[in-house]
C-alpha cells in the first residue's frame, strides 16, 4: 500500500541542501503569489459572484466598467513576438511507461535556453483536456506538456487508475532526463503540475511524493478514493459514464476503486502536501467542499502557500475559461517562474 507522505530525501548532502533552498525559494515566491492574487486572482474569486449585489448597491455619478473587466494577463489575448532563432514550436513526444511508450505533445515557449514547464493532466475520461490553457501557458514563456495515460485516447495499454499514477511519475522522468530537458528546453527545477478533475487527483497523489516539483494547480480536482465507498452499482454507472476511449470496462474500473479507495483518497497526502505551493481553483460542480477540506488540512499542516480561486461555472469551466487562464497565468507569473522579461499583469 503506497504512502503519500514525503518522500525520501537524496543521500548526498550538497543535493539535500540545494533541494532545501529550492524548496524556500519556492515557499518564498508562493507566499508572494498569495500577496498578488489578493488583488487579481482573489478578485476572479469574489467579484464574479458579487457584481450583481455590489452593481445594486453602488450608483457612482460617472459611469465605471464592471469589475468583471479587470483586463486579463497578456499571454493570453497577445501573441509573444517571433523569435526567429529560437521559435516556438510544437513536438510529438513517446514517453515510455510500463511496457509502452504513451502518447504526449509538447508546446515549447519561443527563446533561447531552458524555461519552466508546467505539465497539464486530463481528467476520467479527458474529453475536455484544457488545451486552451496550454496554450496561454506557453504563451506566457513556459513550456506546455500534454499527455494520454495508457489506454487512454490512443495511447497503448490498458487504461488503470494505478497506472495514471506510474504514468505522471514517468512523464516527469522523461522530462527531468538530461538529453530530453536539454532537447525540449526544460528547466527541471521548475516544473508546475496541474490537473483538471480526475487528473487533479493524480496530481494530488503525485506532488505529495515529488518533491522536486515546483509546485502544483488543482482544478475541480476529483477525490477518486472516494468512489471506492459507492455502492457497487453506482461505481459501476459512474465508470460507464466516463469510458469513452478508454481500454477497460466499467466493471474493471469500478473494481479497481473499490480495492483501492482507502489509500488512494487526498487525506493520505496531506502531510505530503505540506510544503509544496498549490492553487486550488473550483467551480460549482459539487466538488468545492473535498478542495476545500484539502486546503484546510494542509494549511493546519503548516503550509502558508496555498491560494484558492473560486470561478461560477461548471465543471468543464465553459463560461469561465479566460477566468481559470487569468488565474493559472497571475499565479504562476507571482510564483516566480516566469523567465526573465515574460509578465503576466
Amino acid at each position: 500500500m503506497p504512502q503519500f507522505v514525503s518522500s525520501t530525501r537524496g543521500a548526498e548532502p550538497a543535493r539535500h541542501g540545494a533541494r532545501r533552498a529550492a524548496r524556500h525559494a519556492a515557499r518564498h515566491a508562493a507566499r508572494r503569489a498569495l500577496v498578488l492574487l489578493g488583488g487579481a486572482a482573489l478578485m476572479l474569486a469574489s467579484t464574479f459572484v458579487r457584481a450583481p449585489q455590489l452593481a445594486a448597491q453602488q450608483a457612482p455619478a460617472t459611469q465605471q466598467p464592471p469589475a468583471t473587466q479587470v483586463q486579463p494577463p497578456r499571454a493570453i489575448t497577445t501573441d509573444p513576438p517571433r523569435d526567429s532563432a529560437h521559435p516556438a514550436r510544437m513536438e510529438v513526444l513517446h514517453i515510455p511507461t510500463g511496457s509502452v511508450k504513451v502518447n504526449g505533445v509538447a508546446y515549447l515557449a519561443s527563446g533561447a535556453g531552458a524555461h519552466p514547464t508546467f505539465l497539464l493532466l486530463h481528467g476520467w475520461p479527458g474529453n475536455e483536456k484544457n488545451l486552451d490553457l496550454a496554450q496561454a501557458v506557453r504563451r506566457a514563456g513556459w513550456n506546455a506538456i500534454t499527455f494520454n495515460y495508457r489506454g487512454s485516447w490512443g495511447s497503448p495499454g490498458r487504461f488503470s487508475f494505478a497506472q495514471n499514477l506510474e504514468d505522471a511519475a514517468a512523464v516527469l522522468a522523461f522530462l527531468r532526463d538530461t538529453a530530453n530537458a536539454k532537447a525540449l528546453g526544460v528547466d527541471t527545477t521548475r516544473i508546475v503540475i496541474a490537473g483538471h478533475s480526475m487528473g487533479g487527483w493524480v496530481t494530488v497523489l503525485t506532488a505529495a511524493r515529488d518533491h522536486r516539483l515546483a509546485g502544483a494547480i488543482l482544478i475541480s480536482a476529483a477525490d477518486m478514493g472516494r468512489y471506492g465507498s459507492l455502492p457497487h452499482e453506482r461505481a459501476v454507472r459512474a465508470a460507464m459514464e466516463n469510458s469513452e476511449t478508454l481500454a477497460a470496462t466499467p466493471e474493471q474500473m469500478a473494481d479497481e476503486l473499490e480495492a483501492h479507495g482507502a489509500e488512494w483518497r487526498f487525506a493520505r497526502a496531506y502531510s505530503g502536501l505540506a510544503e509544496t505551493p498549490l492553487l486550488v481553483i473550483t467551480s460549482d460542480d459539487g466538488l468545492a467542499p473535498v478542495n476545500d477540506s484539502l486546503v484546510a488540512a494542509v494549511r493546519a499542516r503548516g503550509n502558508q502557500c496555498v491560494a484558492t480561486v473560486h470561478l461560477p461555472t461548471d465543471h468543464s469551466y465553459s463560461d469561465q475559461r479566460i477566468a481559470l487562464e487569468s488565474a493559472v497565468l497571475r499565479w504562476l507569473d507571482a510564483l516566480g517562474n516566469s523567465p526573465p522579461g515574460v509578465t503576466t499583469p
